[in-house]
């Protein structure tokens, strides 16, 4: 039994082959692509279960094929590991400002991305089993359907993002850590710190603009959603 597609953006060819073994061993079924541009057309079309994407390729780069997939409805919820050679938090940062779930750095294991993708498929799945509605005001989240409305217009938020609002929305009125907040919406298997979770936050009040008013910091410790 298949556990799912996973789509593998790089322009080496070597990488996307030892991805391809190891994953399809596990299970999966894998579909490469070697420049973003073809990797994008393959993401629209076939809507796989989770995107590995290449951050440095000839032609569209990784960075621009994330802030693009994301910009699309089709493609916004799809979870996406940010795969690169740079190590520098500022890069990191970079991507997951764009909408990247995760990251790994080259070189890597192929046991490590394999329990990566297994990671966000399995938080993805965890979001997906709990079907209800958060409606505070004008802001409504729909657990079910992993859709964000406020003032009836719809907001597109990645994978991430929706699991960290619904993590806080959940419990309104409390103030959750950041170490709160990874266990109940990212888990300990993903490379995440304080500063991945300002930046998701960050990102989450910029697309809901007035509305991002309900999320408050509380400073020296973490987040509150405002009850």
């Amino acid at each position: 039994m298949k556990k799912g597609t996973i789509l593998v953006i790089d322009d080496e060819k070597d990488l996307v082959e030892l991805l391809r073994y190891n994953l399809e061993k596990e299970g999966f079924d894998v579909i490469g692509a070697a420049d973003g541009s073809s990797g994008m057309e393959i993401a629209r079309d076939h809507r796989p279960d989770v995107i590995v994407l290449d951050l440095m390729m000839p032609g569209v780069d990784g960075l621009e094929v994330c802030r693009r997939l994301r910009a699309e409805p089709k493609t916004a919820a799809v979870p996406i590991i940010m795969l690169t050679a740079k190590s520098s938090e500022a890069d990191r940062v970079v991507g997951l400002e764009l909408g990247a779930d995760d990251y790994v750095t080259k070189p890597f294991s192929p046991r490590e991305m394999v329990a990566r993708v297994k990671a966000v498929l399995r938080r993805a799945s965890r979001g997906q089993e709990t079907s209800q509605v958060h409606r505070h005001g004008e802001l409504q989240i729909d657990v079910d359907r992993r859709e964000v409305t406020y003032r009836s217009r719809r907001i597109s938020v990645t994978a991430t993002e929706f699991r960290i609002l619904c993590a806080l929305a959940g419990s309104p009125g409390r103030v959750l850590s950041r170490d709160e907040i990874i266990e109940r919406a990212l888990e300990r298997d993903t490379a995440v710190t304080d500063r991945t979770i300002d930046v998701h936050v960050t990102a989450l009040r910029r697309k809901l603009g007035k509305g991002g008013g309900y999320i408050e910091t509380v400073r020296g410790f973490g987040y509150r959603f405002r009850d």
